[in-house]
């Protein structure tokens, strides 16, 4: 039986850990935080691939997974549609998809507080020092410990995260306190709203304790805006006592400034809608946008998966999906190779090209809204072209896309 440390206890490090203690290895996880992770109830489109890596972790996959859409709407300012499309989702939240996890995988192998200080290889096996003074030991060592990894900062310091140039508002409105014209044209949609240079989504997901019953559901937004780096992101990642949190502010110390100063621009530039959905949420939330691009995910005895080797803007709406594919590839590698480097570069060899394209159509998708930015009108004709064109490639399943090498359109 071999010994595999899995470093990262959300999502992606759940995925893998759960695979390989199915198949028999000796798996210990390491989580830098103590309590729950809290997914604030961010929304997470599903596909096919997502059902397929549950599976494989253990979990049946049943309707209580999420939520069942049939189509897309963009709506324009004066909350009438601009186009719809027809396109059934299953969508559902990252708590769902981390308690489904979570309660599969033992508690006494998912060790909390443990933050990873340093990490040693020789030609036998790997070892991890945490700042606690603790040390582990492995055949091999999975990173899945997200954008800010601190694995992937000791074998690949030069792999940094970019700044996209823009940041989302995020939260998630209770389905019960919406006006019945919201609930009527928006809430059962994967809906849309198109601001110049600007992009609001959202999309039902399940309330508290995963409720799916209507009017126990809740609607989650995810509103792109423009801002630069280094003054208005700045002011945005700062709370209301002046503190800075250059890596990310914390959902409850995002300023009320902020939020009120928010609000006021949603009733001027989007749907009726979305500024109802705005007022009535309690919480929302900053998400500063960032592409990560590895060149190398396999060091040794190392890998790195899900955010810590790649993570692409959100428009491709595949992140938890990723992560689900490299645990399937990873594990499926080890089950033909063993628990050896040979099968952390079989690995890299199928997932490193197909990472780097997940990036590269993120960054795709998030031109073409900030080509939208120039100054002027558009007409009606473009405003219709701009909606059938972001509701038919945004969050989309792209597997086929992918193994074809077509993630970006030949176009662009």
């Amino acid at each position: 039986m071999s010994k595999i440390l899995v470093i990262g206890g959300s999502l992606g490090g759940l995925f893998i850990a759960n695979i390989l203690l199915r198949q028999g290895h000796d798996v210990t996880l390491l989580e830098k935080t103590v309590g729950s992770l809290d997914g604030r109830g961010a929304g997470i489109v599903t596909h096919d691939a997502l059902a397929d890596a549950l599976r494989e972790a253990g979990i049946a996959v049943d309707n209580s997974l999420g939520i069942a859409v049939s189509k897309r709407v963009t709506l324009g300012v004066d909350g009438e549609s601009l186009g719809e499309m027809q396109l059934p989702q299953i969508l559902t939240s990252w708590s769902r998809l981390y308690h489904l996890l979570k309660e599969n995988f033992p508690s006494e192998r998912y060790l909390q507080g443990k933050n990873v200080c340093t990490v040693n290889q020789d030609s036998s096996s790997v070892q991890v020092i945490c700042e606690d003074g603790s040390t582990y030991g492995a055949d091999l060592l999975i990173a899945s410990d997200g954008i800010r990894s601190a694995v992937r900062a000791q074998v690949a310091p030069n792999i940094q995260p970019e700044y996209a140039g823009y940041f989302a508002w995020r939260g998630v409105c209770d389905e019960s306190h919406l006006s019945n014209y919201t609930l009527d044209t928006l809430f059962n949609y994967f809906g849309f709203c198109l601001p110049n240079g600007e992009q609001m989504l959202g999309y039902p997901v399940a309330g508290p304790g995963n409720d799916t019953r209507p009017g126990k559901r809740r609607y989650n937004f995810v509103w792109y805006r423009p801002a630069s780096e280094d003054v208005e992101l700045v002011k945005l990642l700062t709370d209301a006592d002046g503190h800075h949190y250059p890596t990310g502010i914390p959902p409850l110390k995002v300023s009320w400034k902020h939020i009120a100063e928010m609000r006021t621009v949603a009733r001027e530039i989007l749907a009726p809608q979305y500024a109802e959905i705005l007022e009535k949420t309690a919480s929302p939330f900053l998400q500063a946008i960032y592409d990560l691009r590895s060149e190398q995910i396999v060091f040794g005895r190392i890998a790195l998966m899900g955010d810590a080797a790649f993570v692409g803007r959100p428009h491709v709406g595949m992140g938890v999906t990723k992560a689900g594919d490299e645990a399937m590839a990873i594990a499926r590698h080890i089950k033909a190779l063993g628990a050896s480097p040979a099968a952390l570069m079989a690995y890299s060899n199928e997932r490193l090209n197909l990472g780097q394209q997940v990036v590269a159509r993120a960054q795709y998708l998030g031109r073409y809204m900030q080509a939208q930015g120039g100054k002027g009108t558009r007409d009606g004709n473009s405003l219709r072209r701009n909606a059938d064109t972001v509701m038919a490639e945004t969050a989309i399943d792209i597997s086929n896309l992918l193994a074809e090498g077509k993630a970006v359109p030949e176009s662009h």
